[in-house]
């Protein structure tokens, strides 16, 4: 049973920062000298405890100013003495009091109290007050979730509103100050009041941590779902032998920012990212959009080679890799020297214009090397699609950028030499014009900011070399030939072909075969041969395919009979090695003839002779044509034949041939297209040979257009056909008096070979011819 608690001095245990209230079961350690006597005293003295608060928790010995006025008796319903000397209690709570007197006696303190009678509340209003409070702090309850329930089913049927306000106050988790502050409460309904407010706040307060609480628990048990997925992909990543999904994105972030990128380019690659890291892994748009952002990175959007720009050692590279090419070298060293003085100046776009095997392809390659830059080459014959050149947007299934793109990647740098192979062998269907996309890439105030279908960013090709070839300058479209710098490369000569044999072809093949100097020596008199009779070209390709053939044919030798036997080719065991010849030294067609005359003709080959057969037969006058000729010819060989029917007397033959003798003019192999109005003088000539039945002078070879007054106007290709002429070995050359200007461009060896004649009128021609 409970002491009362009586009307004189009570043994007094202060607490730090602690309340007990009435009713109020509660363990205590009690450790203090002072305490652990005043307890021992109230075992001993069978009289009830007052606790109260400190307030001042530091104070060890505290006075009657150091305590708070109200505290509580209690009796001691459990002791227990620990090792240390200190006490475990267990007391219950009794009745407010107020101290009134301290005094001190006998190692402890013992307080004079006193002790507040509860009133009792039976009023409707006090009855709801109790109502709200028990509502509230079952509230409470079911938010802390830190007291039993049972506890508030022992509160709902409470009709004593005093032991009701201490039984909720003791299960409130509140500051000390405010735990203090309800047990100073005296008056029972203002205890209510603030117990109830104090609910109320506290309510809030964990409704609020609630909330907290079941967001931070779906985030965690968002993030423990997402943890466990992504650990179920990394096993089965490593299973495939895959890279982790994080690492991948930061792999990408990464080369994005290391690019170099501009900035709209990079912000274009960052929102694609965002876009595929939100992808799922086995959407087909991941695979592409990873693609897409690939390219990206990988396009060389910073990276350049520097310019070698000592011009003394370019000029060496390039006198070392390709043999003549004047015009070619000087312009690549033009653009070094103002390379050297600009610090910006646009990439230069050549177009080298020739027949096939003079090296214009591995001249790029020269270039390139004597510039120090990286080298790509894209070959556009048979180049139909414009797509080939801007690339297929995203939207078409295995889209990729254009060949443009593509070998820029492929080279690095965003500097290198480009080269355009076969440019006017590309043609056009109903996907478009490939040469109008080639517009943009060859125009220097354009393609600083060239735009790709696949990339749809803007790419810089101001700084790149590019270099164009074609064998035909008919056949390039206007408006890209307007753009380029044409810089024409005729055939080599003899001498040219002799002496890029020895310093190029012949220690290439023989190095191909392992054929050494001490197996092979190919002769003057045999390479010459070679060149004459085994070739008839413009270039050096087919020279270079029978020197293999020549080697190989030793390398054989080497291997099948008596080692190091060194084998001497010359003229005469040329056939032996590659069987008869294949052309004849001279053609026959030189030798003077009647009604047969040598023009020269220009092809996309380079140069050629062409002959023009004449022939005379019984009739009415027609004029049949043959050979396969054009229009433009076919015109001109009725000029010539209206001349020479204007000017008959003069020229010395029956006036009346026109009625009675029908005229034949032929051009050899038929089954090759000739046109153009070049041959209009070897025309005519050809014609008055037949008609007088006399044979030119010969050899004379001849190029130049007829009109019907007789002049000799002025025809292309000069260097070309002189060649070509020169190389079938004519050795006297009539030429339009307006195309001397073209004989600076001859080779001076031709030029010390050949007689030329400049001619302003037809009847110079025919005075040479005949006379």
């Amino acid at each position: 049973m409970p002491k009362s608690a009586p009307r004189g001095l009570l043994p007094l245990l202060p607490l730090k920062e602690a309340v007990v209230y009435p009713r109020m079961v509660v363990p205590l350690m009690v450790g203090r000298p002072a305490s652990v006597a005043a307890v021992e005293e109230c075992l001993a003295s069978d009289r009830p405890l007052f606790i109260c608060a400190q307030t001042d928790p530091n104070i060890e010995m505290p006075g009657m100013g150091d305590l708070h006025k109200v505290g509580v008796t209690a009796n001691i319903l459990q002791t227990m003495r620990m090792p240390d000397g200190t006490l475990k209690i267990v007391v219950e709570g009794l009745s407010r009091a107020s101290v009134r007197r301290m005094i001190q006696s006998r190692g402890f303190a013992e307080v004079s109290v006193r002790v507040f009678a509860p009133v009792p509340l039976h009023g409707k209003k006090d009855l709801a007050l109790m109502r709200m409070v028990l509502t509230q702090f079952e509230e409470y309850v079911r938010l802390s979730q830190r007291i039993a329930p049972e506890v508030v089913m022992s509160l709902r049927n409470m009709t004593d509103a005093d032991v009701l306000s201490d039984l909720v106050c003791a299960y409130l988790s509140i500051r000390f100050e405010e735990r203090q502050e309800l047990l100073e409460a005296i008056d029972v309904r203002a205890r209510l009041e603030k117990t109830a407010n104090f609910l109320m706040r506290e309510n809030d307060l964990l409704k609020i941590e609630q909330k907290v609480r079941d967001r931070v628990r779906e985030q965690m048990e968002q993030n423990q779902r997402e943890y466990y997925l992504h650990e179920q992909l990394k096993v089965i990543h490593q299973e495939l032998g895959n890279r982790e999904e994080g690492d991948e994105i930061t792999e990408l972030r990464d080369a994005i920012e290391k690019s170099g990128m501009p900035k709209d380019t990079q912000e274009r690659a960052e929102r694609e990212l965002a876009r595929y890291q939100r992808m799922p892994a086995m959407s087909p748009e991941s695979a592409v959009t990873r693609t897409y952002i690939e390219w990206l990175v990988d396009m060389p959007w910073q990276k350049r080679t520097d310019d070698a720009l000592d011009i003394e050692e370019a000029q060496k590279i390039l006198d070392e890799d390709h043999y003549g090419l004047k015009k070619v070298k000087e312009r690549i060293l033009e653009y070094l020297a103002v390379r050297k003085l600009s610090e910006n100046p646009h990439g230069p776009i050549l177009c080298l214009l020739g027949p096939p095997g003079v090296g214009k392809t591995s001249l790029g390659k020269s270039v390139a090397r004597a510039m120090n830059r990286k080298f790509v080459r894209v070959s556009l014959g048979g180049i139909r699609d414009e797509a080939e050149i801007r690339g297929h947007r995203r939207t078409y299934v295995a889209s990729l950028p254009g060949r443009i793109i593509q070998s820029m990647k492929k080279a690095g740098v965003r500097n290198p030499v480009f080269m355009l192979d076969e440019i006017d062998k590309m043609s056009m269907d109903f996907r478009g014009d490939p040469s109008a996309a080639l517009l943009e890439v060859l125009d220097p105030e354009q393609n600083k900011a060239f735009n790709d279908h696949y990339l749809e960013v803007d790419f810089d090709l101001s700084e790149v070399f590019f270099i164009t070839t074609a064998n035909n300058e008919f056949e390039i479209p206007p408006p890209l030939h307007d753009r380029m710098e044409i810089v024409r490369l005729a055939g080599y000569t003899m001498y040219e072909k002799e002496r890029i044999a020895r310093q190029f072809l012949i220690p290439k093949q023989m190095k191909a075969c392992g054929v050494t100097d001490q197996h092979l020596t190919l002769t003057d008199s045999g390479l010459k041969a070679l060149i004459e009779r085994y070739t008839r070209e413009a270039g050096v390709r087919e020279l270079e395919r029978q020197i293999a053939n020549v080697c190989r044919k030793i390398a054989r030798k080497v291997v099948t009979a008596v080692p190091n036997t060194p084998v001497c080719v010359d003229a005469d065991a040329l056939p032996g090695l590659l069987g008869p010849y294949e052309y004849s030294a001279i053609r026959a067609e030189l030798e003077p003839q009647i009604g047969v005359a040598v023009g020269m003709a220009w092809t996309s080959t380079g140069g050629d002779t062409l002959t023009i057969e004449t022939s005379l037969m019984k009739g009415k006058g027609m004029l049949t044509l043959t050979g396969q000729l054009g229009e433009v010819m076919k015109e001109s060989a009725r000029a010539a034949y209206s001349y020479l029917r204007a000017n008959a007397e003069a020229l010395q033959i029956a006036p009346s041939f026109y009625r009675n003798t029908d005229i034949h003019v032929h051009a050899p192999e038929g089954a090759i297209p000739k046109d153009g109005p070049s041959a209009g003088i070897a025309l005519a000539v050809s014609m008055l040979s037949a008609l007088r039945n006399v044979a030119p002078k010969g050899p004379y070879a001849m190029t130049g257009e007829i009109t019907l007054r007789g002049r000799v106007l002025p025809v292309g290709g000069i260097k070309e056909k002189v060649i070509a002429a020169h190389r079938a070995g004519v050795r006297r050359i009539i030429l339009p008096q307006e195309n001397e200007k073209d004989l600076v461009e001859i080779p001076k060896e031709i030029l010390d070979e050949t007689a030329f004649t400049l001619v302003k009128e037809i009847g110079e021609v025919f005075a040479l011819a005949f006379d």
